[in-house]
């Protein structure tokens, strides 16, 4: 079996190809260069969603309620 070291691998920019980003929109997947500029942007503006982030910013956000509420 053959062992590939990718930190051995260097490209020049003509070897390399640009990668295309598919995206879902209204059930449907679409390249994203097919958007026009205000839906690029859109999509390039858009945050990660982590489960953990948003409940623990919950829990923050309900203690601070309970206190003002007292």
């Amino acid at each position: 079996m053959t062992t590939i070291n990718f930190e051995d691998i260097k490209l020049s920019d003509e070897e390399r190809q640009p990668c295309e980003v598919w995206t879902r929109v209204m059930g449907y997947l679409r390249p994203v260069s097919e958007f026009n500029k205000g839906k690029k942007s859109e999509f390039y503006s858009r945050v990660c969603f982590s489960e953990s982030k948003a409940i623990s910013g919950m829990e923050s956000r309900e203690d601070s309620m309970a206190v003002a509420a007292e």
